[in-house]
């Protein structure tokens, strides 16, 4: 015991020390801060090619290709997923028949000795347009296998495919999660948003990679293969350059592209997803969300969801909680009842984080989106106050913007704090307009998403922007924006200190741009709802 109290302490006089240096949370609310516009960052935000070797198909008949991890409900259990077989893209497409090759993973802690074997399911999907002219598509068969059984903190290596063609793959590697505790968490975690697949994705990706995660959060809009008309040709702006197109169309091809880029890195670090806008896709007889309800892997049934636009996992002392803001949010729908029943369950001295991520920001002082997702909040911003979240991330803008600690628009220091990290570098370029510069502010009637539906945002009747619909400063709510593209890393050190950095696309990889210590203190807010059943290591 007593090397466990001199290791713990010697601990916080490390953090302690480092955070002369490093600001905390506790040393906010700071005051507002807006980084110069850099207009040089404006290039490289042209996608890849289809002849660009990163994206193109380098296997045979129907061995496994985009290969990816995701994690289940708990450090037991990890997702593969992997694609066989061509796609099809045409007017007369026949898709493949999904029962045709076999969903197998063979995995184990030896290389050369892979004595386990797990077997799932397999699904083809098709995005088809009712209208002469525009091309349908049909995927290669898609492959979920659950591996079960897995220690913690433990490197497994697996092959996936069917052995009867035989056609499996190359070896590849991954690590569980650590078992939840007080003392037990991820080494790094990055969290990026608004990816797609340009020459920008590409440099955020390598910097990613370069700080050697643990895990990968996207906080939507994945591959934007929505800037695509069916024959695919491209633009930054699809209503802009396709006024006249009879539904928004995609070039489904994209989503093959950007997989076979991220195999070497998801093959090896789990990612997890949740929706965003670009995913919304829709096709005959309106259905949307095909392609990403498909080709990934969701902790969904593990978690007790129905859905896949919303479910929550465990990464060590972490529960995360992943919202779906195209679906049904307020206090009826099934995702509200959903979400209450999941924070009950959050026991505080065994996961003592909670973090929680969505697409669209509640809190924005850009101008794009600006408001946007207001009636989301008005739903769902007291419940989760209510149990003491400590962090939210979202994407959706495309720049970088950290909040104070804020509620309901009120400088608060019990409620989390908001980080839009929608900068990872896609076609539709940076958001570089603030809506509390002169002519910026928007006209109310324009700020809802049609898909989210609703309007429930209105003039501020508080505070110093009482009586107008934006602020004429920067918010205090704000503490620091700018319009770079980068990734965030979340190194959480302990149960009360979790360090947050992010790094800009046009800096060394090593190079801090923002930096700041979130520290938890649940004593000072009493009122908070938590659950705690005491920890024991026992395992």
């Amino acid at each position: 015991m007593a090397l466990i109290y001199l290791t713990f302490s010697l601990l916080l006089f490390s953090l302690s020390s480092s955070s002369a240096q490093i600001p905390t949370t506790l040393d906010g609310p700071f005051k507002p801060v807006t980084m110069p516009y850099d207009v040089s960052l404006r290039g490289n935000a042209v996608d890849l090619p289809p002849s660009d070797i990163r994206v193109q198909r380098h296997v045979n008949g129907f061995q496994p290709e985009q290969i990816s991890l995701t994690l289940s409900s708990d450090y037991h259990s990890v997702w593969v997923s992997w694609i066989t077989g061509e796609f099809q893209i045409g007017y007369d497409i026949k898709p493949l028949n999904p029962e045709s090759v076999k969903s197998v993973v063979h995995f184990g802690v030896l290389q050369h000795s892979l004595t386990h074997e797990a077997t799932g399911y397999s699904q083809v999907y098709s995005q088809l347009y009712p209208y002469e002219g525009l091309q349908n598509y049909t995927s290669g068969i898609i492959h979920h296998v659950r591996l079960t059984g897995l220690k913690p903190n433990t490197l497994y290596y697996y092959r996936c495919g069917d052995p009867s063609i035989p056609a499996m793959s190359g070896l590849f590697h991954f690590k569980t999660m650590p078992a939840p505790g007080p003392h037990s968490y991820p080494g790094k975690i990055a969290i990026v948003g608004d990816l797609g697949l340009t020459y920008n994705t590409t440099a955020t990706i390598s910097h990613i990679s370069s700080n050697e995660p643990d895990l990968l959060l996207l906080v939507g809009d994945v591959t934007y293969a929505n800037l695509y008309l069916t024959n695919g040709t491209g633009s930054d702006c699809y209503s802009c350059s396709f006024p006249e197109s009879p539904i928004h169309e995609t070039y489904q091809p994209r989503w093959d592209y950007w997989a076979r880029f991220m195999q070497n890195l998801i093959s090896r670090v789990p990612i997890m997803v949740v929706e965003g806008n670009h995913e919304i896709e829709e096709q005959v007889d309106h259905k949307t969300f095909e392609a990403y309800s498909s080709r990934f892997a969701f902790p969904s049934e593990e978690s007790g969801s129905t859905s896949t636009f919303y479910y929550s996992f465990n990464a060590g002392g972490i529960h995360f909680i992943m919202l779906g803001a195209y679906i049904a949010y307020n206090e009826s729908a099934v995702q509200y009842k959903w979400l209450e029943r999941d924070l009950a369950k959050v026991d505080r001295d065994v996961t003592p984080w909670l973090v929680v991520a969505w697409h669209p920001p509640w809190y924005t002082s850009y101008k794009a989106h600006y408001r946007e997702a207001e009636c989301m909040r008005v739903a769902m911003e007291d419940l989760l106050y209510s149990y003491g979240v400590d962090a939210v991330f979202n994407g959706h803008v495309h720049a970088y913007e950290r909040s104070n600690r804020v509620y309901n628009y009120t400088l608060d220091p019990c409620a989390p704090i908001h980080i839009t990290i929608g900068d990872g570098g896609n076609r539709e370029k940076m958001a570089v307009e603030h809506a509390d510069e002169p002519g910026n502010c928007p006209e109310p009637s324009t700020t809802p998403d049609k898909f989210m539906g609703g309007f429930c945002a209105a003039n501020f009747t508080s505070g110093p922007a009482a009586g107008n619909f934006c602020w004429d400063r920067q918010p205090d709510f704000s503490a620091y924006r700018e319009s770079s593209f980068g990734h965030g890393i979340l190194e959480v050190k302990n149960a009360t200190y979790a360090l947050w950095t992010w790094y800009r696309n046009q800096d060394h990889e090593k190079v801090a741009g923002d930096q700041i210590y979130i520290v938890r203190q649940p004593d000072a807010c009493p009122n908070q709802r938590r659950v705690t059943k005491g920890w024991s290591d026992a395992r």
